[in-house]
Protein backbone atom coordinates (compact mmCIF):
# COMPACT_ATOMS: atom_id res chain seq x y z
CA UNK A 1 0.00 0.00 0.00
CA UNK A 2 1.10 3.59 -0.77
CA UNK A 3 1.64 5.84 2.22
CA UNK A 4 0.31 9.37 2.67
CA UNK A 5 3.95 10.48 2.77
CA UNK A 6 4.55 9.20 -0.79
CA UNK A 7 1.42 10.95 -2.09
CA UNK A 8 2.53 14.23 -0.56
CA UNK A 9 5.84 14.06 -2.40
CA UNK A 10 4.15 13.42 -5.74
CA UNK A 11 1.71 16.35 -5.61
CA UNK A 12 4.36 19.07 -6.28
CA UNK A 13 5.69 16.99 -9.19
CA UNK A 14 2.20 16.67 -10.67
CA UNK A 15 1.67 20.42 -10.30
CA UNK A 16 4.99 21.05 -12.08
CA UNK A 17 4.13 18.69 -14.94
CA UNK A 18 0.73 20.31 -15.34
CA UNK A 19 2.26 23.80 -15.45
CA UNK A 20 4.78 22.71 -18.12
CA UNK A 21 2.04 21.11 -20.20
CA UNK A 22 -0.08 24.28 -20.09
CA UNK A 23 2.93 26.41 -21.03
CA UNK A 24 3.77 24.21 -24.02
CA UNK A 25 0.15 24.19 -25.17
CA UNK A 26 0.00 27.99 -24.93
CA UNK A 27 3.22 28.42 -26.94
CA UNK A 28 2.01 25.98 -29.59
CA UNK A 29 -1.28 27.85 -29.88
CA UNK A 30 0.53 31.18 -30.29
CA UNK A 31 2.82 29.67 -32.94
CA UNK A 32 -0.18 28.35 -34.87
CA UNK A 33 -1.87 31.76 -34.75
CA UNK A 34 1.31 33.50 -35.95
CA UNK A 35 1.73 30.96 -38.77
CA UNK A 36 -1.88 31.41 -39.81
CA UNK A 37 -1.53 35.19 -39.88
CA UNK A 38 1.65 34.95 -41.98
CA UNK A 39 -0.04 32.70 -44.51
CA UNK A 40 -2.94 35.12 -44.83
CA UNK A 41 -0.58 37.98 -45.72
CA UNK A 42 1.49 35.95 -48.14
CA UNK A 43 -1.53 34.38 -49.75
CA UNK A 44 -2.44 37.73 -51.31
CA UNK A 45 0.74 37.90 -53.36
CA UNK A 46 2.42 35.79 -56.01
CA UNK A 47 5.43 33.64 -55.07
CA UNK A 48 8.70 35.51 -54.69
CA UNK A 49 11.44 35.13 -57.28
CA UNK A 50 14.57 34.49 -55.23
CA UNK A 51 13.55 36.98 -52.53
CA UNK A 52 12.28 39.73 -54.86
CA UNK A 53 9.14 41.77 -54.02
CA UNK A 54 5.97 40.74 -55.89
CA UNK A 55 6.23 43.58 -58.43
CA UNK A 56 9.60 42.26 -59.63
CA UNK A 57 8.56 38.59 -59.55
CA UNK A 58 6.60 38.88 -62.80
CA UNK A 59 7.54 39.10 -66.46
CA UNK A 60 6.76 42.82 -66.82
CA UNK A 61 7.29 45.62 -64.34
CA UNK A 62 5.33 48.04 -66.54
CA UNK A 63 4.19 48.18 -70.16
CA UNK A 64 7.59 49.23 -71.51
CA UNK A 65 9.95 47.61 -69.02
CA UNK A 66 10.79 44.07 -67.98
CA UNK A 67 12.50 43.22 -64.71
CA UNK A 68 14.30 40.32 -63.07
CA UNK A 69 12.93 36.76 -63.54
CA UNK A 70 9.95 34.59 -62.64
CA UNK A 71 9.95 32.18 -59.70
CA UNK A 72 10.93 28.65 -60.80
CA UNK A 73 7.90 26.81 -62.06
CA UNK A 74 5.79 29.95 -62.48
CA UNK A 75 3.95 30.56 -65.76
CA UNK A 76 3.22 34.10 -66.99
CA UNK A 77 0.60 34.69 -69.70
CA UNK A 78 0.17 38.16 -71.18
CA UNK A 79 -1.98 39.80 -73.85
CA UNK A 80 -0.42 43.08 -75.04
CA UNK A 81 -2.08 45.76 -77.16
CA UNK A 82 -0.12 48.65 -78.66
CA UNK A 83 -1.74 51.37 -80.75
CA UNK A 84 0.37 54.05 -82.45
CA UNK A 85 -1.15 57.28 -83.75
CA UNK A 86 1.50 58.08 -86.36
CA UNK A 87 2.31 61.66 -87.26
CA UNK A 88 3.24 60.59 -90.80
CA UNK A 89 0.88 57.70 -91.57
CA UNK A 90 -2.33 56.00 -90.53
CA UNK A 91 -2.65 54.39 -87.06
CA UNK A 92 -0.89 51.09 -86.53
CA UNK A 93 -2.20 48.39 -84.18
CA UNK A 94 -0.30 45.48 -82.63
CA UNK A 95 -1.51 42.55 -80.54
CA UNK A 96 1.07 40.31 -78.87
CA UNK A 97 0.50 37.04 -77.01
CA UNK A 98 3.25 36.11 -74.58
CA UNK A 99 3.96 33.04 -72.44
CA UNK A 100 6.97 32.75 -70.12
CA UNK A 101 8.16 29.93 -67.85
CA UNK A 102 10.39 30.43 -64.81
CA UNK A 103 13.25 27.92 -64.57
CA UNK A 104 15.57 27.04 -61.66
CA UNK A 105 18.81 28.93 -61.05
CA UNK A 106 17.33 32.30 -62.09
CA UNK A 107 16.65 31.35 -65.73
CA UNK A 108 13.51 31.97 -67.76
CA UNK A 109 12.28 31.20 -71.28
CA UNK A 110 9.39 32.68 -73.27
CA UNK A 111 7.64 32.74 -76.63
CA UNK A 112 5.74 35.61 -78.28
CA UNK A 113 3.39 35.82 -81.22
CA UNK A 114 2.75 39.25 -82.80
CA UNK A 115 -0.20 40.32 -84.98
CA UNK A 116 -0.39 43.67 -86.81
CA UNK A 117 -3.26 45.63 -88.35
CA UNK A 118 -2.50 48.54 -90.68
CA UNK A 119 -4.63 50.20 -93.38
CA UNK A 120 -7.26 47.48 -93.05
CA UNK A 121 -4.79 44.64 -93.45
CA UNK A 122 -4.24 42.16 -90.59
CA UNK A 123 -1.28 39.79 -90.62
CA UNK A 124 0.85 37.51 -88.48
CA UNK A 125 3.88 39.75 -88.00
CA UNK A 126 6.52 37.98 -85.87
CA UNK A 127 7.20 34.92 -83.75
CA UNK A 128 9.84 35.24 -81.02
CA UNK A 129 11.75 33.08 -78.58
CA UNK A 130 13.27 34.70 -75.49
CA UNK A 131 15.56 33.86 -72.61
CA UNK A 132 16.70 35.72 -69.53
CA UNK A 133 19.12 35.17 -66.66
CA UNK A 134 19.52 37.07 -63.37
CA UNK A 135 23.08 37.27 -62.09
CA UNK A 136 22.19 36.77 -58.40
CA UNK A 137 19.38 36.48 -55.89
CA UNK A 138 17.46 39.67 -55.17
CA UNK A 139 19.48 42.50 -53.58
CA UNK A 140 22.75 40.55 -53.68
CA UNK A 141 23.97 42.89 -56.45
CA UNK A 142 22.91 46.57 -56.68
CA UNK A 143 20.12 47.16 -59.24
CA UNK A 144 19.72 43.37 -59.68
CA UNK A 145 21.12 43.10 -63.25
CA UNK A 146 19.45 40.59 -65.57
CA UNK A 147 20.36 39.69 -69.15
CA UNK A 148 17.67 39.25 -71.81
CA UNK A 149 18.06 37.84 -75.33
CA UNK A 150 15.41 37.47 -78.04
CA UNK A 151 15.29 36.17 -81.59
CA UNK A 152 12.42 37.34 -83.81
CA UNK A 153 11.28 35.43 -86.89
CA UNK A 154 9.69 37.72 -89.45
CA UNK A 155 6.47 35.99 -90.53
CA UNK A 156 4.67 38.88 -92.24
CA UNK A 157 5.33 41.70 -94.67
CA UNK A 158 6.68 45.22 -94.17
CA UNK A 159 3.54 47.37 -94.23
CA UNK A 160 5.14 50.82 -93.94
CA UNK A 161 8.45 52.59 -93.41
CA UNK A 162 9.92 52.71 -89.90
CA UNK A 163 10.22 56.49 -89.95
CA UNK A 164 8.72 59.46 -91.80
CA UNK A 165 8.72 58.60 -95.52
CA UNK A 166 9.52 60.88 -98.38
CA UNK A 167 6.52 62.81 -99.76
CA UNK A 168 4.18 60.22 -101.26
CA UNK A 169 2.21 60.55 -104.43
CA UNK A 170 -1.42 59.48 -104.40
CA UNK A 171 -1.66 55.69 -104.38
CA UNK A 172 2.02 55.14 -103.54
CA UNK A 173 1.24 53.95 -100.01
CA UNK A 174 -1.02 51.21 -101.36
CA UNK A 175 1.64 50.28 -103.90
CA UNK A 176 4.09 49.86 -101.02
CA UNK A 177 1.69 47.37 -99.40
CA UNK A 178 1.30 45.46 -102.64
CA UNK A 179 5.05 44.85 -102.90
CA UNK A 180 4.86 42.24 -100.09
CA UNK A 181 8.38 42.79 -98.85
CA UNK A 182 8.96 40.13 -96.13
CA UNK A 183 9.91 41.23 -92.64
CA UNK A 184 13.51 40.18 -91.90
CA UNK A 185 14.51 38.20 -88.83
CA UNK A 186 16.11 40.17 -85.99
CA UNK A 187 17.85 39.64 -82.68
CA UNK A 188 17.68 41.78 -79.55
CA UNK A 189 19.71 41.96 -76.34
CA UNK A 190 18.77 43.88 -73.21
CA UNK A 191 20.17 44.72 -69.81
CA UNK A 192 17.38 44.79 -67.22
CA UNK A 193 17.85 46.77 -64.00
CA UNK A 194 15.40 47.02 -61.11
CA UNK A 195 15.31 48.25 -57.53
CA UNK A 196 12.89 49.25 -54.79
CA UNK A 197 13.75 52.27 -52.64
CA UNK A 198 12.60 52.79 -49.07
CA UNK A 199 9.87 50.19 -49.66
CA UNK A 200 7.65 52.84 -51.28
CA UNK A 201 9.19 53.63 -54.69
CA UNK A 202 9.87 50.95 -57.32
CA UNK A 203 12.02 51.54 -60.41
CA UNK A 204 13.05 49.52 -63.45
CA UNK A 205 15.05 50.31 -66.59
CA UNK A 206 15.90 48.42 -69.79
CA UNK A 207 18.79 49.19 -72.14
CA UNK A 208 18.23 47.50 -75.51
CA UNK A 209 19.86 46.89 -78.88
CA UNK A 210 17.95 45.29 -81.78
CA UNK A 211 19.43 44.42 -85.16
CA UNK A 212 17.69 43.08 -88.26
CA UNK A 213 19.75 40.47 -90.10
CA UNK A 214 18.23 41.07 -93.54
CA UNK A 215 16.33 43.63 -95.57
CA UNK A 216 17.53 47.17 -94.94
CA UNK A 217 19.20 45.96 -91.70
CA UNK A 218 17.25 48.32 -89.46
CA UNK A 219 18.80 48.94 -86.05
CA UNK A 220 17.22 50.22 -82.84
CA UNK A 221 19.06 51.16 -79.66
CA UNK A 222 17.88 52.99 -76.58
CA UNK A 223 16.40 52.62 -73.13
CA UNK A 224 13.08 52.58 -71.30
CA UNK A 225 12.39 53.20 -67.62
CA UNK A 226 9.45 53.40 -65.25
CA UNK A 227 8.78 54.50 -61.66
CA UNK A 228 5.82 53.06 -59.76
CA UNK A 229 4.36 54.04 -56.38
CA UNK A 230 1.78 51.91 -54.50
CA UNK A 231 -1.52 53.63 -53.71
CA UNK A 232 -3.03 53.11 -50.26
CA UNK A 233 -5.01 49.96 -51.02
CA UNK A 234 -4.58 46.53 -49.38
CA UNK A 235 -1.81 44.38 -50.84
CA UNK A 236 -0.71 47.01 -53.38
CA UNK A 237 -3.66 46.33 -55.67
CA UNK A 238 -3.24 49.75 -57.33
CA UNK A 239 -0.04 51.49 -58.43
CA UNK A 240 0.56 54.68 -60.38
CA UNK A 241 3.67 56.03 -62.00
CA UNK A 242 5.35 57.41 -65.08
CA UNK A 243 7.35 55.75 -67.85
CA UNK A 244 9.28 56.75 -70.93
CA UNK A 245 11.23 55.31 -73.83
CA UNK A 246 14.04 56.70 -75.98
CA UNK A 247 14.88 54.98 -79.29
CA UNK A 248 17.49 55.72 -81.96
CA UNK A 249 16.70 54.11 -85.33
CA UNK A 250 18.94 53.73 -88.38
CA UNK A 251 19.02 51.51 -91.44
CA UNK A 252 21.78 50.67 -93.88
CA UNK A 253 20.99 53.71 -96.07
CA UNK A 254 21.11 56.16 -93.17
CA UNK A 255 24.37 54.69 -91.91
CA UNK A 256 26.10 54.61 -95.31
CA UNK A 257 25.10 58.20 -96.12
CA UNK A 258 25.89 59.46 -92.61
CA UNK A 259 22.38 60.84 -92.23
CA UNK A 260 20.89 61.86 -88.88
CA UNK A 261 19.27 58.90 -87.10
CA UNK A 262 15.58 58.91 -86.31
CA UNK A 263 15.13 59.81 -82.63
CA UNK A 264 11.88 58.86 -80.89
CA UNK A 265 10.90 59.73 -77.33
CA UNK A 266 7.56 58.92 -75.73
CA UNK A 267 6.57 59.64 -72.14
CA UNK A 268 3.42 59.52 -70.05
CA UNK A 269 1.58 58.13 -67.03
CA UNK A 270 1.08 54.46 -66.23
CA UNK A 271 -1.32 52.65 -63.94
CA UNK A 272 -1.34 49.03 -62.73
CA UNK A 273 -4.41 47.42 -61.15
CA UNK A 274 -4.62 43.91 -59.74
CA UNK A 275 -8.21 42.60 -59.76
CA UNK A 276 -6.88 39.52 -57.95
CA UNK A 277 -3.57 38.23 -56.64
CA UNK A 278 -2.81 36.45 -59.95
CA UNK A 279 -4.11 38.97 -62.50
CA UNK A 280 -3.02 42.46 -63.46
CA UNK A 281 -4.09 45.19 -65.89
CA UNK A 282 -1.58 47.84 -67.02
CA UNK A 283 -2.53 50.94 -69.02
CA UNK A 284 -0.08 53.53 -70.37
CA UNK A 285 -1.07 56.46 -72.63
CA UNK A 286 2.28 57.82 -73.84
CA UNK A 287 2.88 60.91 -75.95
CA UNK A 288 5.61 61.67 -78.47
CA UNK A 289 7.95 64.58 -77.78
CA UNK A 290 10.21 64.32 -80.84
CA UNK A 291 9.43 64.85 -84.53
CA UNK A 292 9.78 61.20 -85.55
CA UNK A 293 7.89 59.78 -82.58
CA UNK A 294 4.22 58.79 -82.79
CA UNK A 295 1.83 61.49 -81.66
CA UNK A 296 0.57 58.98 -79.09
CA UNK A 297 1.20 55.35 -78.18
CA UNK A 298 -1.33 53.51 -76.05
CA UNK A 299 -0.35 50.30 -74.29
CA UNK A 300 -2.78 47.94 -72.55
CA UNK A 301 -1.52 44.69 -71.00
CA UNK A 302 -3.62 42.06 -69.25
CA UNK A 303 -1.54 39.33 -67.59
CA UNK A 304 -1.97 36.28 -65.38
CA UNK A 305 0.61 34.46 -63.26
CA UNK A 306 0.27 30.82 -62.20
CA UNK A 307 2.24 28.48 -59.97
CA UNK A 308 5.76 28.93 -58.69
CA UNK A 309 7.81 26.71 -56.40
CA UNK A 310 8.73 29.27 -53.74
CA UNK A 311 5.47 30.15 -51.94
CA UNK A 312 7.23 30.23 -48.58
CA UNK A 313 9.41 33.10 -49.79
CA UNK A 314 6.57 35.32 -50.89
CA UNK A 315 6.77 38.71 -49.27
CA UNK A 316 4.18 41.01 -47.81
CA UNK A 317 3.40 44.29 -49.61
CA UNK A 318 6.21 46.84 -49.77
CA UNK A 319 4.34 49.11 -47.38
CA UNK A 320 4.56 46.46 -44.65
CA UNK A 321 8.03 45.06 -45.27
CA UNK A 322 10.84 45.64 -42.73
CA UNK A 323 8.40 46.69 -39.97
Amino acid sequence: MRSKHDSGHRLPALYLLGFLALSLASQSSKAQVATSETLIVRGEEVPSAYGAPPSFSRNRFSNLTNSYVLPPGAVYVGLIYQGNAQSFNRPDHFLTQEIELGLPNRFGVAIENGIENFRGRTQERTFSIEGRYALADWNKIPLNPTFFVEYKFGTGDILHDEGPPAPLEKGEAQAFLNEHKPLPDAYEVRLLLAQDFDNHVEWAANFFYEQEIGGDRGREAGFAQAVMIPVCLPHERLKVGVEMQFTEFTDVGIREENQTPSYRVVIGPTIAWKPSKNTRLDISPLFGVTHDAPRASVYVVFSMLFGGSEPTQAEAPASTRNR
